[in-house]
């Protein structure tokens, strides 16, 4: 399908691969265990003058656009096998590369395990805050979350967020966390709490309908329809969350849901129809599409740009980006028609891949995302007293009758 011709969106999320590698071997890891290897042959540590000239590309492409605020995202692999100096000396030289009018929010997601007294020193005192990817709160949970040698990376990367909560708090930018259906969700829920995260964000597992995630089974023999485990999990934490006594810590996917539920605008790649402005910048100063696609197909996110030859704008008008821009042009008719559209916004990109037809299709997570979405939806009629038929768009099987 050609992407639909749109005024283009500025990229407003730069996410920089500092290192290509990892100090871990997650068991389920979409990026080194998936079917992309695009990472084999590109260097591990992004040489210096990649850095250089991605922070070249960066200002440019603010000065363009008039950009008054951007996200930088230092990212791997681990990043912090990079070292907190590079990290730090890089996102210096973005600030000075942007417009003065323009303020780069720069933040750093990792694994934990690295993490000690000095390298958030050195990053806080560059205005690089921490975002933690963990599995839940407890040993158990993070399971698969393994080293090289097989050792459990608990051990470090608990105290490296709790480095995070107890001493550096206004750093904190908080945990990041796959949704595992077989998991108890308030008790995850619960655990992350015991590690004070400011935010989080849950994000379903990568798959697609020709590689669904885990635990999507066939359909009901009776109803034809398919179990929602993971809507079912949304949900149960959703109230936890709902129901607390005080705000704990944001929840971002919650409340986003929330947001345009009400009319309110959101940005996220999970929800809603706002134009996507992420791009990434490899190892080798490739320009490409962001790594969930890569969960797809061998070098899905690749658009033959990168930063020595071309600026961002040309990236702007790579076909996969102008499709993630499109809005409801870009998706399938079941999506189109379906009464929650302006909240699921077909729901995350990746998630709607089949071999053969790419990306027009609902999201192999379309039924989850129903369910959630239909139980926020119930929860806000009740808290302003207004009938839930009011607010709510009747049950619809909009998913093309279709299973993994």
């Amino acid at each position: 399908m050609s992407a639909p011709c749109v005024p283009a969106a500025p990229f407003r999320q730069f996410i920089v691969k500092v290192h290509g590698r990892c100090n871990l071997a997650c068991r389920y890891c979409y990026l080194y265990e998936g079917p992309d290897h695009t990472w084999r042959d590109r260097p591990a540590a992004t040489p210096p003058e990649v850095l250089e000239q991605a922070a070249y590309r960066i200002g440019e492409h603010a000065a363009a656009h008039g950009v008054t605020a951007l996200s930088l995202v230092l990212h791997g692999g681990e990043p912090l096998l990079a070292g907190a100096d590079t990290l730090a000396r890089f996102t210096t030289l973005v600030r000075r590369s942007v417009p003065a009018t323009c303020t780069v929010h720069a933040t750093v997601q990792t694994n934990a395990t690295l993490l000690t007294r000095h390298r958030v020193g050195v990053l806080a005192r560059h205005g690089i805050r921490v975002g933690i990817s963990l599995d839940g709160g407890l040993p158990a949970h993070n399971a698969e979350r393994v080293d090289r040698t097989g050792r459990p990376s608990w051990p470090a990367a608990v105290r490296g967020a709790r480095l995070m909560a107890d001493h550096f708090p206004d750093a904190y930018a908080g945990v990041l966390t796959v949704v595992d259906p077989v998991a108890d969700p308030v008790a995850v829920y619960e655990s992350l709490l015991t590690l004070r995260p400011p935010a989080l964000d849950l994000l379903l597992p990568h798959g697609n309908w020709s590689a669904p995630p885990p635990h999507i089974g066939p359909p009901d023999g009776e109803t034809g329809r398919r179990p929602a485990p993971y809507g079912d999990w949304l949900c149960a934490v959703f109230d936890r969350w709902w129901a607390g006594r005080r705000r704990e810590t944001r929840v971002r996917l919650f409340e986003e849901c929330i947001a345009l539920l009400t009319g309110l605008p959101a940005a996220t790649e999970s929800l809603g129809l706002a134009p996507f402005d992420a791009v990434v910048v490899e190892t080798d100063g490739s320009i490409e599409q962001v790594d969930s696609l890569k969960s797809a197909f061998d070098g899905a996110a690749r658009t033959g740009l990168d930063v020595f030859r071309h600026g961002f704008d040309e990236a702007l008008r790579h076909p996969g980006v102008a499709a993630r821009q499109a809005g409801v042009a870009a998706l399938g008719a079941h999506c189109r028609v379906c009464p929650l559209l302006a909240v699921c916004g077909g729901g995350h990109y990746a998630h709607r891949y089949r071999a053969g037809e790419g990306f027009a299709n609902p999201s192999v997570y379309c039924l989850d995302l129903q369910r959630f979405i239909r139980h926020v939806a119930r929860r806000l009629a009740a808290a302003v007293s207004i009938p839930a038929a009011d607010r709510i768009p009747a049950e619809t099987d909009v998913h093309g009758g279709d299973t993994p």
